[in-house]
């Protein structure tokens, strides 16, 4: 029994084909030799395990990533319309409206996404208007994808850097000053600041009669 295991994995580690032939001894046990015994020895046919040389060389493994999208469904044109390249937004609330167009339009299984800072904002859509809120300010970078059912993106823009300038509540009083029925509307001009009538200050020193 050791002979068989041991000629088994000798076997199993040739890179060659060998010949190879069995019989039954006087003990009854089975045994495999490369030199047959006359008499009942019979000869095996035993395939060569596949290893690096003899493995068929057009054998590929499969692809790492989907197929390519075909090109019948891809866009000319994808880009940014709002706002343009490096432009400097001033807004007190770090809000911004991006816009984007595709030529052709939009297909019909197709949708357009926004990235903010190389991350998605919100589900994809069938509308290329992406209303930003309370942006932190400095510099962002914006791009729109278009992607598939699948969420393939098809179609990607560069990205687009834009600058958030965020002004202070003291900088938009002076910008644009507060006006009578601005106090307790706009946050730059809350009620505590909001100057006194003069006939709220000759009804406030009558004396009682």
């Amino acid at each position: 029994m050791i002979r068989f295991l041991l000629l088994a994995l000798l076997l199993l580690g040739q890179p060659v084909l060998a010949e190879v032939y069995t019989y039954i001894d006087e003990e009854g046990n089975r045994v495999f030799t490369d030199q047959p015994k006359p008499g009942n020895a019979k000869r095996l046919e035993i395939a060569p395990a596949p290893n690096e040389m003899n493995a068929p060389r057009d054998i590929q493994p499969p692809p790492l990533y989907p197929k390519p999208i075909p090109r019948e469904q891809g866009y000319q044109v994808l880009r940014i319309l709002v706002p343009e390249p490096d432009a400097t937004i001033r807004d007190g609330e770090g809000n911004l409206i991006v816009s984007a167009m595709s030529e052709p339009g939009l297909r019909g299984n197709h949708s357009y996404r926004l990235l903010l800072d190389g991350q998605p904002m919100g589900e994809p859509g069938r509308s290329p208007v992406f209303p930003l809120k309370n942006l932190d300010r400095g510099t962002h970078q914006l791009a729109v994808e278009i992607v598939d059912e699948q969420g393939r993106v098809v179609e990607r823009t560069p990205g687009q850097p834009v600058h958030i300038v965020r002004m202070s509540l003291s900088q938009k009083r002076l910008a644009r000053p507060c006006k009578k029925d601005d106090y307790g509307v706009r946050p730059e001009c809350p009620l505590k600041d909001k100057p006194k009538d003069e006939d709220e200050d000759d009804i406030a020193i009558l004396p009682f009669i």
